[in-house]
Parts: structure tokens; sequence; C-alpha cells
């Protein structure tokens, strides 16, 4: 386990279920996915989401104690139902039908728990798609004194550009794919001057570009760049959770402090071994043993 010197994580955003075409259900919502491996990780994260009072936020209460997370940013919504998605594959990539008004829409600024002074403030942006939910963020970032990292997932129709941009001018770390970066950006210049324009545009400490089967690259204001390379996998079963897994390794080196490379390796390798399971979350903390002891946690 990691010390207790560091930023606790604060993660906003969905918690939701994956509803996949053979019927079964996993628990998940990047924000959520995030918090649940940074907590086999060691870093305690508080997650700030609100779950309906029925049998899926239930689902999540029960699954969030036995993982030992902090309950205490958790709202209950007596009026919206717990967030659900619906997943179809095509051509082996996963496409999403995310249902509307569930309960981490309705985020409440009223209703968030005192936090600690020290934190890494992530979020993404689908769960900002209404009004509440911004504003609960707002009043977030508005007392957080630590760096605030932003994950970008646009998803049709729930986002607009010009918002996104903004969140990104409020964002220390910015991490988004290709795709991401292209509609986002002047799409002047290859991908990564593309990148540096876009680090430079929004004045960040670091992007980060994910590429697929072709790894990831960061960038720094400082100058530096890393790039990482995808392990090989002996089977991909899906990759609904693989950027949501390289996102929590980079939380953990930004708030470890590790060096950006070893961080890019890191984030990588995690992401190549989820690929091989089913979902984004895995519920067995032997899964996380082997990184846990070569990274020192």
């Amino acid at each position: 386990m990691t010390d207790g010197n560091h930023a606790i994580p604060v993660i906003f955003g969905e918690v939701l279920f994956d509803c996949f075409p053979d019927g079964n259900s996993v628990l998940g919502g990047a924000p959520f996915n995030v918090a649940w491996h940074l907590q086999a990780f060691g870093l305690s994260p508080i997650v700030i989401s609100s779950i309906g009072n029925d049998e899926l936020g239930n689902k999540v209460k029960s699954a969030m104690l036995d993982w030992n997370m902090s309950s205490k940013g958790l709202q209950l919504d007596p009026v919206h139902p717990t967030g659900s998605v619906d997943i179809e594959f095509h051509g082996g990539e996963p496409h999403y039908t995310i249902v509307e008004h569930r309960a981490y829409d309705y985020i409440d600024a009223a209703l968030l728990p005192s936090l600690p002074e020290s934190r890494l403030l992530y979020h993404g942006s689908l769960a900002l798609r209404n009004q509440a939910s911004r504003k609960a963020l707002s009043v977030l970032k508005q007392h957080h004194s630590d760096s605030v990292f932003m994950d970008v997932n646009l998803r049709e129709p729930w986002w607009q550009k010009k918002f996104v941009l903004e969140l990104a001018d409020d964002a220390d770390w910015v991490k988004l794919n290709e795709d991401e970066l292209t509609r986002l950006g002047t799409g002047a210049g290859d991908c990564q001057a593309q990148a540096r324009e876009f680090l430079s545009t929004h004045n960040l400490k670091g992007l980060v570009v994910t590429l697929g089967a072709k790894g990831a690259i960061a960038f720094t204001d400082d100058g530096c760049c890393a790039e990482a390379a995808p392990l090989r996998t002996p089977k991909v079963v899906d990759t609904v959770g693989a950027g949501d897994a390289f996102t929590s390794v980079l939380i953990l080196g930004i708030t470890l402090a590790w060096p950006l490379e070893q961080t890019m390796q890191r984030a990588q390798q995690f992401a190549s071994l989820m690929v091989a399971q089913q979902g984004a979350t895995v519920h067995d903390l032997a899964f996380y043993q082997s990184m846990i002891s070569d990274w020192c946690l």
C-alpha cells in the first residue's frame, strides 16, 4: 500500500451499469472504474456521484462496501434511477446507448461532503450533460487545492465543443483519444503537433493522447514527451475498460510523482491486462497483486 503522504483523489461523475448483449450487467462508468482501480492500488479515493433508490443502487453500495471504498460522497436520489448503458459491439468496438435522466445527472451541490484540503480532482465530461451536476462540479472546483484531471469522453449527443473546451481551460491534465483531439483541436498537422497546440492553448501541465492499438503518447508543459506501446495480450475479451484502467494509473503516477515515462509504461501495462477481462472492473484483489508488488505500492 502507499503511504499517507499523498493527495487523496476525488473522483466526480457517473456510476452506472454497463449492460452487455449476452444479458450480463457490469458495474461501471468511467469515474467509478477509475476509482475502483485506485482503491485497489491503495489511494482510497472519494467518489462523488449519485445512485437511485433501487436494486441497481443497492448493488453499487454493496460493491463499494465489499471493496472497502468510501461512500461518503455517494448521494441517494429518491426520484431518478441508477445509471445504465446498453453496449453493443460492431467490428470489435463498443457502441453505447446512454440512458438519460439518471441519478448521476443530478449530483446535488448542497449534499457534497467535506473533503481533505489537498486532493486531485478527477472528472469526465458525460456526467456534466445536466445543469445540476455541472453546478456540483463547479462548487468542487471552487474549493479544490490541487490538480484537476479531465478525462474526455465524447458520447453523442451528450457534449458541446465549447463547453468541453471550457473544461479543458479549467484543467491541469487532460486525457483524450486521437479522434477526440482532432474534434476538439484545430486538426492542423499530425497528432503530435495537434497535441502540443492543445497543451499550449489550454495552458495544461500535461496532455495524454491514447492511440488505440498503437498505445499512447503524453506531453507536459516543461517539454517532456513519453510514448507507450501496448503489451501483447493472450486474448482480447473486450476493450470497454481499457481507457479507464489507463487513466487510473496516470492518476496514480501523478499523485505519487512518478517520472512521466514510467507512468505511461505502467498505465499501458495495466490497460493491456484489462482488455483480457470482460467489463471494466475486476473484483479479485489478486489480479492487482503483481503490479502492487512490482510498483512498490
